[in-house]
């Protein structure tokens, strides 16, 4: 597996992290075969939200309570959640009382003692920069939270947050796949075509978070940005002929190379699998460690639709 730094946190990741936003429904020793495949593959990185699963904190109390990490075992992982979405109600809260209520109940349902990286879950368009300050390094103070993120975010939504945020933005965790792909493919295309207009994402976001030391990561990696799998020999035929060339070339999985167009990156976008099957972690994973080439890398943006001089 890849091992890389997260610039801003200096803290060493797997490139590849397991989501556990669909673990809800499963059992312990479900729970526990998924991580243990996540750990044989090299993923030491594990991301939860305070709003995944049916209550608030479920999935977060499902991680915890099936694995009851060793301190030991605790030291060698990187646990990731998010908090800002008020579930079910339709809004979002950036206030310090949500901030520090939800981190406790993130604490107690991981059943940890602190948590690695805590992300702003979406833009709360009533955020006051000076009440997530205060959240923040109250957090860090108290030796709750390490490091912090955000989720879903614009170069100038976190330029907001950093007129009062003094600890600096490790991640920023925004939705990307072969076919939604909007991140790294408006550069080329600017001006080419209105709908891959530079400023879609507010301005060139992968290379505002590479100046700034900030760590991409992508949700959704085998999701089409209209729903359903990236991976349709129907809906993608010219995609899956060329995805199916390089998992033969590479030895690999399709899964597999749909990882490594990721990872191909030289932002190093750290991806996050949504799956809760042992061996599509393991399939998955594997492409961290295949390296495809420029050519390889453009032909698959091609196959997906996007216009490459």
């Amino acid at each position: 597996m890849k091992i890389q730094t997260m610039p801003n946190a200096g803290i060493d990741v797997s490139a590849v992290a397991l989501g556990l936003m669909r673990i809800n429904d499963k059992s312990d020793a479900e729970i526990r075969n998924l991580y243990a495949a996540a750990r044989e593959s090299g993923i030491n990185f594990f991301d939860n939200a305070d709003i995944y699963g049916p209550t608030l904190h479920a999935c977060e109390a499902r991680f915890g309570g099936a694995l009851k990490l060793s301190s030991s075992e605790r030291e060698h992982i990187i646990i990731q959640t998010k908090a800002g979405i008020v579930k079910d109600q339709g809004y979002y809260d950036f206030s310090y009382d949500h901030i520090m209520q939800e981190v406790n109940d993130s604490l107690a349902a991981l059943r940890t003692d602190y948590i690695d990286i805590l992300l702003l879950h979406r833009p709360d368009a009533l955020a006051e920069p000076e009440e997530v300050a205060r959240a923040f390094s109250d957090l860090q103070a108290g030796g709750k939270v390490r490091f912090f993120g955000v989720s879903n975010h614009t170069p100038r939504q976190i330029d907001l947050l950093k007129m009062a945020v003094r600890q600096p933005i490790v991640a920023n965790q925004m939705q990307l796949s072969m076919t939604h792909s909007f991140l790294v493919a408006q550069g080329i295309a600017a001006n080419m075509r209105e709908d891959q207009a530079v400023v879609r994402d507010g301005g060139g976001l992968v290379d505002y978070c590479r100046v700034g030391g900030i760590t991409l990561q992508a949700w959704s990696p085998m999701q089409s940005g209209e729903g359903g799998l990236v991976l349709d020999h129907e809906r993608y035929p010219e995609l899956m002929e060329v995805v199916d060339h390089l998992a033969t070339k590479y030895g690999v999985t399709p899964e597999a190379i749909a990882t490594a167009w990721i990872t191909r990156h030289p932002a190093n976008i750290q991806v996050i699998l949504g799956t809760t099957s042992p061996q599509r972690v393991r399939d998955s994973a594997a492409g961290a460690d295949v390296v495809l080439t420029r050519a390889e890398w453009y032909a698959i943006l091609r196959a997906a639709g996007w216009i490459v001089p």
